[in-house]
């Protein structure tokens, strides 16, 4: 009787294509739930003027996203350790797809609110587990940095993408597809995720989910929605009013570390931040995205109120930066960080993105796109492409394999609760400059021109305090190449 054994290399090629097509369904996940996080602003206009919406209302198709999306990234990662972050990634691309149906055909403001709310939970729960899956593929070496490059590059394309493709969807068919076109994305991506994905083995040494911090997990989960409500809509509401939310959150985010610190079965592991790398990483990602959030949205603005650029022509000047930042990251970002250290490329990186939005703040009101936009969200995308994936692969380095998912999730709340800050801190800077500048008798086109300069300077200013806290916090110790 004989047996036929198969040679190393067919299983080795199997392997290698299974570990690609995983990539590829959690990068289409990633770039599903990102696109939605901004495809939606160009179409405001459309939403307000069919559904009837107030102009404070408006605000909220935005915010009934992103409130649950950043309060349930940390207990989605969590739990996705716990019980499997396949059996996560999945139920979340079902919820997320069902609930854009739901956007699609809403014909009343408080159906679409709702249906955005369930689309964020849907969004956490994809996004908190996939950089643990895929630093479980790409467990070391040149291969997770390639990867992590890619994963980065969708993220990144994504969110400017969804400028473009908002434009172009609300003036061709409809506000409608903007949410229906993640129908048959949605579809084929959880299809596809049910086939490629490996099934991954639960956290053993954490116990079950039925056995997990419920507590913890309600006091940090309302206080993380709490946070991003507060922040969303600082601009909307009294000081007074928001400095007792401000409280009440810090009250729940203290109770929840004392329960962490007591707990049998923590949440969150409070010893995880005694890494340097992954607590630094975090930090410098909040003033990071605070900065990226500023270019993109402020940017569309004086696009759209100063130049007096349409929705789709706004979204085809945003298209140099994500195919700038694609074709960086997935050509360049993994050699150069293999070859000078991701502590190097974090820090060049962030020195481009300070020079792009120090030119910004000096866009003048009479400006021109070839000379005044261009040039610096070329220097602000080739910076942001070098300096994320050096950033996610300091951060997930520094977390043990056992806590992947609970890092993964910290690291996409970090983004949240950064993009929200920044938006909603340069907005208003920006918005009370102008005001200034109209009740000292300058022209409208004047002074909104010199409200976003403002935003531009100060978002500067955030990217020079991430460069700094960078330099201290990531490169006090020699770690290798890798680091």
């Amino acid at each position: 009787m004989s047996t036929t054994t198969e040679s190393p290399a067919p299983v080795a090629r199997r392997r290698t294509y299974s570990r690609r097509a995983s990539l590829v369904v959690l990068c289409a996940g990633t770039l599903m739930t990102i696109l939605d996080g901004t495809i939606v602003t160009v179409a405001m206009p459309a939403i307000q003027s069919d559904l009837g919406f107030s102009a404070p209302g408006l605000a909220w198709v935005v915010n009934a996203y992103l409130i649950p999306f950043g309060g349930l990234l940390l207990l989605a990662g969590r739990l996705g350790d716990l019980i499997g972050r396949k059996r996560m990634f999945t139920a979340g691309l079902a919820v997320f797809t069902a609930a854009s149906v739901l956007c699609g055909a809403a014909d009343d403001p408080a159906v679409l609110i709702a249906a955005r709310a369930v689309q964020g939970v849907g969004g956490a729960m994809t996004s908190a587990v996939v950089l643990g899956m895929l630093v479980a593929l790409f467990p070391e070496g040149r291969e997770r940095a390639g990867a992590i490059a890619l994963f980065s590059a969708v993220g990144a394309a994504g969110g400017a993408l969804g400028t473009f493709l908002g434009g172009a969807l609300t003036q061709t068919l409809g506000w409608h597809w903007i949410f229906l076109i993640n129908l048959p994305i949605g579809v084929v991506a959880l299809v596809a995720a049910v086939r490629v994905l490996a099934p991954d083995r639960p956290d053993a040494a954490a116990g079950s989910a039925r056995g997990a911090d419920h507590l913890g997990a309600a006091l940090v989960t309302g206080a993380l929605m709490l946070t991003v409500y507060v922040i969303v809509g600082s601009g909307e509401r009294s000081t007074n009013r928001t400095l007792l939310l401000s409280a009440v959150a810090s009250t729940l985010l203290t109770a929840f570390v004392l329960r962490q610190a007591r707990a049998a079965r923590p949440l969150l592991r409070l010893g995880l931040f005694r890494s340097r790398l992954l607590s630094g990483a975090n930090a410098v990602q909040v003033l990071m995205i605070a900065t990226m959030y500023g270019f993109q949205f402020i940017g569309a603005l004086y696009l759209q109120r100063v130049l007096g650029y349409g929705e789709l022509a706004t979204g085809l000047a945003f298209l140099p930066a994500p195919v700038a930042i694609g074709v960086l990251m997935l050509g360049l970002s993994a050699r150069v960080v293999d070859r000078f250290g991701a502590h190097r490329v974090l820090l060049s990186g962030l020195s481009l993105i300070v020079a792009g939005m120090a030119l910004l703040g000096r866009a003048p009101v009479d400006g021109a796109y070839p000379t005044d936009v261009l040039p610096p969200m070329l220097l602000v995308a080739a910076g942001f492409a070098a300096a994320m994936p050096a950033l996610t692969g300091l951060a997930m380095t520094g977390a043990r394999q056992e806590d992947a998912g609970l890092a993964s999730g910290l690291f996409n709340t970090t983004q949240v609760v950064g993009g929200s800050l920044g938006l909603a801190v340069l907005t208003v800077l920006a918005s009370r400059r102008t005001d200034g500048m109209l009740a000292d008798g300058a022209e409208v086109l004047s002074a909104t021109a010199g409200g976003y300069q403002l935003a531009f300077r100060v978002a500067a200013v955030i990217a020079t305090g991430a460069l700094g806290l960078a330099a201290v916090t990531l490169g006090a110790r020699r770690r290798g190449r890798s680091a």
